[in-house]
């Protein structure tokens, strides 16, 4: 139980997959019970299912085995279970939209609505009404799970205390790492550029209202669009107006328009779009559009270095600090609010190897030296847009096995990890003999369940 216990609550979710919903694997039976709550074995057989589909193409995935799964479910009600004994409460409003986010990122891997539908069986909202009782009670059972750890935290003496019980031998490796912020500016078009483009996209609406339709916009986004993704979708994705990840003059533009009419030209922070509305029903909708960028001259890239100039001169005499300038000029949103950070991905960590980083990064990185900041630098980005930077390299590792003078920070979230699991094993082991658990024999022989047989053993003795 121990290692699976965090892991179970991704485990615990698959089975709410839309193909395993529209067609069942197995013939159902009851292969667990936590109280009144049953497991099916096609519970645990869709959940597999899901995995598996789930990982398709991922290199080294080790998916858990039908036991392990098993034993998550148990994990899961008996947290329910609690939760409801407790009174924990969660909101129809928060179940709704959980459930709006599942069924958009099926629409959106399926490609429309309709397709999601015809798979499924279902209506959208059939779907929803399926899915809400689980949604629940995975809900209830993270609330429970919260309940338990998170008031834990680490001290730096039990940091030392668990790293000093560490194999030393088996310590990972790392190689040279940085620690490096930066500012981006993005080099804005001037106003004649940015009107001849939108003359240009203006004339495209033109061709497709004048009996071009839907195939004739297909068309014009597959020569014109500078949308790095019009190759793999052309140009079409689904929208949900509640959804804040969309640039908001897109998605406002966007639910101004009726069913096969296409928009004026809208500005937002990639450039200009007209967009073609597919379809839509409710706060859902399925558009096509065109982007163009309109490109920036050796002005206006001069006019964002020589802003990056006068903040690196602040920077330098004090009277303002990078994080500041980060938050008040760069135009990266991902990493506007953490100072200008480049993060890893990994643990939360700021250092990155050096080969994470965009090639153009590394010569300047070369040359510079901890705490130093580079000249603004010109360089094209992922989506094909000149725009200028100002970077500041803050720390720099040597190649080192892990320490805690270096490496503090992932050590000490492993640990927290390791005490937030001891202690949602001594809950268990003190709440499992209170509940009613029953077992099938077909998993009889799983490693990893002797506390939960033992629970179920004590339950039939209490029946006979």
């Amino acid at each position: 139980m121990k290692k699976l216990i965090i892991f179970v609550f991704v485990i615990s979710c698959a089975a709410d997959n839309v193909s395993a919903q529209s067609k069942k694997i197995v013939a159902d039976k009851i292969v667990g019970q936590v109280g009144d709550k049953i497991i099916l074995r096609s519970d645990i057989m869709n959940s597999l299912a899901d995995l598996k589909r789930q990982s398709q193409g991922q290199e080294n995935v080790v998916l858990p085995s039908e036991c392990q799964i098993l034993e998550g479910q148990l994990i899961r009600k008996a947290l329910l279970l609690q939760a409801q004994k407790d009174s924990l409460k969660v909101s129809e409003d928060d179940i709704d939209a959980s459930l709006d986010n599942r069924i958009r990122s099926y629409i959106q891997s399926y490609g429309s609505k309709e397709i999601l539908e015809e798979i499924a069986g279902k209506t959208v909202y059939q779907i929803k009404e399926d899915f809400k009782e689980s949604f629940r009670e995975q809900k209830l059972s993270d609330q429970m799970q919260s309940k338990i750890v998170d008031g834990i935290k680490i001290t730096p003496t039990e940091v030392k205390a668990y790293y000093g019980k560490l194999n030393k031998d088996s310590l990972p490796f790392y190689e040279s790492e940085i620690e490096v912020s930066q500012i981006i500016i993005h080099p804005k078009a001037n106003k004649d550029v940015e009107e001849y483009i939108a003359k240009q996209l203006y004339d495209y609406k033109k061709q497709v209202e004048n009996g071009g339709g839907g195939k004739k916009f297909d068309q014009l986004a597959k020569l014109y669009s500078e949308d790095p993704a019009v190759k793999e979708n052309g140009g079409q994705y689904t929208l949900n107006r509640n959804e804040k990840t969309w640039d908001p003059a897109f998605l406002a533009g966007a639910f101004r328009l009726k069913e096969g009419q296409v928009s004026s030209v809208i500005k937002s922070k990639f450039g200009l779009h007209i967009i073609l509305m597919v379809s839509r029903s409710g706060d859902e909708a399925v558009v096509k559009h065109i982007l163009r960028i309109p490109p920036v001259t050796d002005d206006e890239i001069k006019e964002a270095k020589q802003l990056l100039d006068s903040l690196r001169k602040k920077i330098l005499d004090g009277s303002l600090t990078f994080g500041a300038a980060v938050n008040k000029f760069s135009d990266d949103e991902n990493s506007k609010f953490s100072a200008g950070s480049i993060s890893s991905g990994r643990d939360g960590s700021t250092f990155v190897n050096i080969d994470q980083l965009d090639k153009e990064m590394v010569k300047p990185l070369s040359i510079l030296k901890p705490g130093q900041y580079s000249d603004p630098q010109v360089y094209v980005d992922e989506r094909g847009r000149k725009v200028v930077r100002m970077i500041y390299l803050k720390n720099r590792t040597a190649p080192h096995r892990e320490n805690l003078k270096e490496d503090y920070n992932r050590v000490a979230s492993r640990a927290l990890e390791e005490k937030k699991n001891a202690a949602l094993e001594k809950w268990f082991k003190e709440h499992i003999p209170t509940y009613y658990v029953s077992i099938d024999k077909d998993f009889a022989t799983c490693a990893g369940l002797d506390e939960w047989r033992h629970a179920a053993n004590l339950a039939e003795k209490t029946r006979n």
